[in-house]
This record gives structure tokens, C-alpha cells and sequence, in this order.
């Protein structure tokens, strides 16, 4: 067999793949997980639910702040293994692109107006996408079927 045949990934390709996949799963499963297991569980725990709003909007906008970091990450990762141009042509850079638009407004909104129609909508958008790109390869790995 020749070399190339057996090597090992280069070690850039393998660090854009981890980083992506710890980036997701710090947003995604954030987003889910406050949203059908914390959120619920403290108000199933009794407390009034003025403090379950409360604690929501405490925790939501760190929670969207930290999905916004973690998309930057995603992308870089996206770049450098499929360039410039996989942020419009490829799904996983749109889903990234919708994400990034999503949270920028739901932070903006939630600081400049009073929608909290639009909150929700945004944050639901950021989630499904988020499991959208769950279902999506990592750059640099070929889709297993």
C-alpha cells in the first residue's frame, strides 16, 4: 500500500473536527437542555413561576451569547476546511449564517425592544437549526449513511 493510502488525517483537519463538534454540542445541547430539562425541572420543583421567568431571562441571553461564540467557532472551523465560499453554497454554512443573524437580533431585541413573540421565535430557530446541523458531518468528514 502506499503512504498516502494509510496516513493519518492532517492534524489541522483533525483540530477543525473537534473544535466543531465541542462547539455544537456547547450550543446545542445548551439550547435543548434549558429549554426541556432545567426550565421545567425548576418549575416542577414548586417555586412561583415570576422565578422560573426570571431565571429564564437570566439564563437565555448567556445561553445565546455562548451559541454566538460557538457558531464563530463552527465557522472558522468551516473555513478552514472548505473555504470561503462554503459559508453560502454549503448547508452547514447557512445554518451557521441563519444562527449567527438569529442570535444577533434576539440579543438586540431583548436589549433595545419589549417582543417577546420575536424572543421565542428567534430562540426556536436557533434550536432547530441547531439540530440540523447536528445531523449535518463535520468538515473534513465524509457523510456516514
Amino acid at each position: 500500500m502506499s503512504k498516502s493510502a494509510t496516513s493519518k488525517p492532517p492534524q489541522s483537519s483533525r483540530a477543525a473536527v473537534i473544535s466543531w463538534q465541542l462547539a455544537q454540542t456547547l450550543w446545542v445541547g445548551g439550547l435543548w437542555v434549558l429549554q426541556f430539562v432545567v426550565l421545567p425541572g425548576i418549575a416542577q420543583a414548586g417555586l412561583a413561576p415570576l422565578l422560573v421567568q426570571e431565571i429564564a431571562g437570566r439564563l437565555d441571553p448567556s445561553l445565546i451569547g455562548l451559541a454566538a461564540v460557538c457558531v464563530v467557532v463552527q465557522a472558522i472551523a468551516l473555513l478552514s476546511a472548505q473555504g470561503l465560499l462554503s459559508l453560502w453554497r454549503d448547508m452547514r454554512g447557512q445554518l451557521l449564517l441563519t444562527v449567527a443573524v438569529m442570535a444577533l437580533s434576539n440579543l438586540l431585541v431583548r436589549q433595545y425592544f419589549e417582543a417577546e413573540y420575536w424572543l421565542r421565535f428567534s430562540y426556536l430557530v436557533m434550536a432547530f437549526c441547531g439540530l440540523l446541523l447536528v445531523l449535518q458531518p463535520a468538515p473534513g468528514q465524509s457523510r456516514s449513511v
